[in-house]
């Protein structure tokens, strides 16, 4: 079972107040070293006119002298120090740290295994980069163009995939993977061999200051009864067990008939456009409704979209790998940003 890596929280200004408050009690030092180095009063009882300002000795300036030279010594070679995260609270060996300045990167609809092999070579490129910018990188759901956890193992074709996210998690970058409706059946070995977070419903989180609603997208908005319907069924309990008990031979080859991912590569059809418009209707709508929010990141449509139906208010579609290559950043204090990885 691997562990998954909490990323670092040693902030560069906790050590710059660490730093400071070590010059603080320096200079404290001296100060009092210079009080005892004074000639003191004479008499038993209370003096109540002005003392006299005392005259340093030749002891005193030599003493005080000494230690600020210490004091400055020491301020340079703490300036020196580069500031370094502390290791992971649970003892991974995790060195970059996770700071507000840090964004968070998004993207959806990857269909990995059924995307053109020049967008997933790209995608890996794409993962490979957001580890070395982002504090944490959100998959909003269709990762995968199929992904099962049989009884007798997992859907095959995805190890270079895998191999990337576990090289991502283990540098110290949380990943988490929101269920789409070509891999909404996640579970454990996706949290515990590979480390990722998996959800398989809605979430409201604090994304880079933006107070967020995650969801695919999948059987949202007004519509799409019959959908709706045979989701249930798939994702039964009792469907869902009786897919386990299939050879993952045969339960992919299933899985490859029933997609229709190829078919979207060159093109985008009526039913997306459809797909789209409801999908920003129900954000407009959740957005009205929830006024703690402030943004609604969706994906599944495979159009990339950024709204502001209010100020400072947001929609935001992912869009997809398949016939884009699109993501989204989300800094703290800025509007979402939806971007072209090949147009870096």
């Amino acid at each position: 079972m691997r562990t998954t890596p909490k990323p670092s929280t040693r902030d560069p200004d906790s050590f710059r107040i660490q730093r400071n408050s070590t010059l603080a009690g320096t200079v404290k030092l001296v100060l009092m070293e210079v009080s005892r180095a004074a000639p003191s009063g004479s008499g038993s009882g209370p003096n109540t006119s002005a003392l006299p300002v005392p005259q340093p000795t030749k002891a005193t300036e030599s003493t005080a002298a000494h230690l600020l030279v210490k004091c400055q010594d020491l301020s340079l070679f703490l300036r020196r120090i580069p500031i370094i995260p502390l290791l992971g609270v649970d003892g991974s060996r995790s060195f970059r740290p996770v700071t507000k300045t840090k964004p968070v990167y998004v993207a959806s609809d990857v269909h990995y295994g059924a995307a053109p092999p020049s967008h997933q070579e790209a995608f890996l490129g794409w993962l490979e980069h957001a580890a070395s910018v982002a504090s944490g990188i959100i998959l909003n759901g269709d990762l995968f163009d199929f992904w099962f956890e049989y009884q007798w193992g997992t859907t095959r074709g995805n190890e270079p995939l895998l191999g990337q996210i576990r090289r991502v998690v283990d540098s110290g970058i949380p990943i988490t993977l929101m269920g789409g409706n070509h891999d909404w059946w996640g579970g454990r070995y996706l949290r515990e061999e590979v480390g990722i977070e998996f959800l398989d419903h809605p979430v409201t989180r604090d994304l880079a200051g933006h107070c967020t609603r995650v969801a695919h997208g999948d059987g949202l908005g007004a519509g799409d009864t019959g959908y709706r319907a045979f989701r249930a069924i798939l994702r039964s309990p009792h469907a869902r067990f009786a897919f386990s008990m299939l050879p993952v031979r045969i339960g992919d080859r299933i899985a490859k008939r029933v997609s229709n991912t190829k078919d979207r590569w060159d093109d985008q059809g009526a039913d997306q456009v459809n797909r789209s418009n409801t999908l920003e209707a129900w954000a407009v709508e959740t957005l009205k409704s929830n006024r703690e929010l402030d943004l609604v990141l969706l994906g599944h449509t495979h159009r990339p979209l950024v709204r502001e139906p209010e100020p400072g208010r947001w929609y935001v579609n992912s869009g997809d790998w398949v016939f884009h290559q699109s993501y989204v950043i989300l800094k703290e204090g800025e509007p979402p940003q939806l971007l072209d990885w090949r147009k870096r």
